[in-house]
């Protein structure tokens, strides 16, 4: 049984821990490894590795930074399907969604890149006479990255890449439901010629995350996961003294018009509310459906595409399925028990999938594609973060109360309308309370040089993910303002005829 440890100081390192938690092939249900639950002493010792080599990274040139960021990317990329293969074995998502999710990462790798540009600050030449004043965006530290199981590879490539492009360090802490994905990208990340010390990977669980939040050296925290655990991690990081953005919970809706392009939808609809097996945050898992007309032909579209979808194991020999098993036999089991409260509380349940089982993979952690119908907003399965493959239908009978619904909600991760009508949907994109729009987009991630996070109980921190938001947490402002008295100007150096270098 292979036993996954830590990634410290460029190397890996054994922890000395007693504690150990299963890893899982999700599709078979066969434990596949163990992973190591850091003691507090191994958590410590990557904060120290990250806090030596601070000072020299950091005096590092953006430039040279940089080109290490070049490097990996391409590793990146020559290594995209042992990488995807790895994702699919441990979560148990489709092959093609694991290539997906490393690209969306892989992103955020090329904005950072752009380091050089992106960390240049800003200059104003007399803002009084004589007077010059210029700003430097500096790192800040050692932080750190708590990511989860639903995107073993993507969640921490919206963290690192600008932590470390900016001069951070950094020490991130996988979930321990798959963590080869942390340590093969640790791995890579000293074969592009990162130094030793400078990304630490630390496996554990609770007891690594307090470490994280309470020790001095670490100066800020970037966290995504359910809402509970976030507002744990902010107020806690938050009281001591530390930068924290922490991504909660989300229940994302779309509102589909009586106009909408019925087949557009339903095949939008589908990818957002099964993919993944429903395991993301950007999960669409409300639709509310203006009109009862409306309802009919959707359903309608919806059990066709439905009863066509092939659900197994996330890599096999030819062809591809369209959703595999979710992370967890416990998962599975409370996604079951959302589906027994909508069926209890009066929820018409069209399509059910606890019953589903799976060739070959009968002991699999596998749940079906679930639809409901009449759902209304006291059910615990509007309520309710499922992060399964269940779609709740809301009818409604008019765009008004299709809004005031999503806006009354506690989450405000993402949504979406779909619609012909121009006018709709501009004022949809202002009026709603959601933090991501999508307009006839199901699934509205922004791009890695726009930034990603929700509203309301989605998102702790002032500060978003990735792009513009992601510099400005890693970094902090420094503005210099100078007057020069007059001097005898010095000689001019002798002529030199080679072209100037920097970096």
């Amino acid at each position: 049984m292979e036993t996954l440890h830590n990634y410290i100081n460029g190397a890996l390192v054994e922890s000395l821990t007693n504690r150990f938690s299963p890893v899982y092939n999700p599709a078979s249900g066969e434990k596949i490894k163990q992973v190591a639950l850091s003691t507090v002493k191994d958590t410590e010792d990557a904060i120290a590795s990250a806090q030596d080599a601070f000072a020299k990274w950091s005096r590092l040139s953006p430039l040279k930074r940089s080109r290490i960021m070049f490097k990996f990317k391409s590793l990146l990329e020559e290594n995209s399907d042992r990488l995807a293969k790895l994702i699919s074995q441990e979560h148990g998502k489709v092959y093609s969604d694991a290539l997906g999710e490393l690209t969306r990462g892989l992103e955020v790798v090329e904005f950072a890149c752009g380091i050089p540009h992106l960390q240049k600050g800003e200059h104003s030449a007399n803002v009084g006479t004589g007077v010059d004043s210029h700003s430097l965006m500096q790192p800040l530290g050692v932080c750190a990255g708590i990511t989860p199981f639903n995107f073993p590879a993507m969640v921490p490539m919206w963290m690192f890449p600008i932590s470390l492009a900016t001069g951070n360090t950094f020490v991130l802490k996988p979930s321990e439901k798959d963590p080869s994905l942390a340590i093969e990208i640790a791995k890579l990340l000293s074969e592009a010629g990162l130094p030793d010390g400078v990304f630490n990977v630390v496996n554990g669980d609770k007891e690594s995350v307090d470490v994280l939040l309470t020790d001095d050296r670490v100066q800020a925290v970037s966290f995504v996961g359910s809402t509970p655990i976030a507002e744990y991690i902010y107020s806690t990081a938050s009281a001591h003294g530390k930068r924290c953005q922490a991504l909660g919970g989300a229940k994302n809706h779309c509102i589909v018009m009586p106009d909408a392009d019925l087949d557009m939808a339903s095949n939008a609809i589908m990818g957002a509310a099964y993919g993944a097996a429903g395991e993301r945050c950007m999960a669409l898992s409300v639709v509310v459906a203006v009109g009862d007309e409306t309802a009919e032909q959707l359903i309608s579209r919806l059990q066709n595409h439905i009863s066509k979808m092939k659900v197994g194991p996330g890599v096999i020999s030819e062809g591809e399925n369209d959703m595999g098993p979710v992370i967890s036999q416990q998962h599975k089991e409370k996604i079951e028990s959302y589906i027994d409260s909508g069926v209890q509380q009066g929820a018409s349940l069209l399509v059910d999938g606890r019953e589903l089982k799976v060739a070959d993979h009968e002991t699999g952690f596998f749940v079906g594609p679930t639809l409901f119908d009449n759902v209304s907003p006291e059910m615990s399965i509007y309520q309710e973060e499922i992060f399964g493959p269940v779609l709740a239908i809301v009818r409604v009978s008019d765009y008004d109360t299709a809004l005031e619904l999503i806006n009354k909600h506690e989450y405000g991760n993402g949504t979406a309308i779909f619609t012909r009508d121009g006018e709709t949907a501009r004022q949809f994109s202002e009026n709603v309370q959601v933090g991501m729009v999508g307009i006839n987009i199901p699934i509205p991630v922004p791009m890695a040089f726009h930034s990603f996070g929700g509203w309301k109980r989605s998102i702790f921190g002032p500060l978003n993910v990735h792009g513009n938001d992601g510099v400005r947490f890693y970094t902090r402002m420094k503005t210099v303002t100078s007057i020069w008295p007059a001097s005898v100007r010095l000689k001019q150096h002798e002529s030199s005829f080679v072209m100037p270098t920097l970096g």
